[in-house]
């Protein structure tokens, strides 16, 4: 049991039967009246945001959250496959927990958040930027580099990105996995 004085970011609470990390929060000591802890917390499961105010010294349930690697396998129709890079074990992961799936190909890291004690997997997250081939996209004109125009573009793992003008087919391209947005060309 911890109390609003250990609040952290990041930390992982049980609130209503519910697992909430919280994004941010704030100790406030008002001039008149009892202080209190003002926090945004992000449900696990539903990735909505949650305003919560908690009274000062009240305590709260902290939850244990592991954080493994995770190298994926292949997809079939259980789910996405999984082995744990340490020790080789295999697991299953529905496309839900996966945030940024469109861009997961064989053999990407992705880091599994585990609860310490009952060994269930809450999320799986892929790495912030991903490099793809793209295997098709419309051929540039020459000289249409003077603009911030993007066109649709198909990567490699079937996901549609939009991209510059001068990308052509067989590019390499960086892919931001949370915004879904082309960030520059691979070197």
């Amino acid at each position: 049991m911890a109390t609003t004085a250990d609040i952290r970011n990041g930390m992982c609470i049980d609130l209503d039967g519910q697992y909430f990390f919280i994004v941010e929060f704030l100790h406030v000591k008002p001039g008149k009246g009892a202080a209190f802890v003002r926090t945004k917390l992000r449900n696990v499961t539903t990735g909505r945001i949650l305003d919560k105010t908690f009274n000062a010294g009240v305590k709260i349930d902290e939850v244990r959250i592991e954080r493994r690697p995770y190298q994926f396998l292949y997809k079939d129709d259980m789910g996405y496959n999984f082995m744990n890079t340490e020790t080789f074990e295999q697991i299953s992961i529905s496309g839900e927990l996966i945030d940024g799936v469109q861009y997961l190909k064989d053999g990407d890291i992705v880091e599994v958040q585990v609860h310490a004690e009952s060994e269930t997997i809450l999320t799986a997250e892929m790495p912030t930027h991903v490099v793809l081939e793209i295997t098709y996209t419309e051929p540039g004109l020459r000289g249409d580099t003077a603009t911030n125009t993007l066109k649709p573009a198909t990567v490699e793992t079937g996901a549609e990105v939009r991209v510059p003008l001068f990308i052509e087919t067989g590019e390499k391209v960086k892919i931001d996995t949370r915004t879904g947005t082309y960030v520059e060309r691979a070197k």
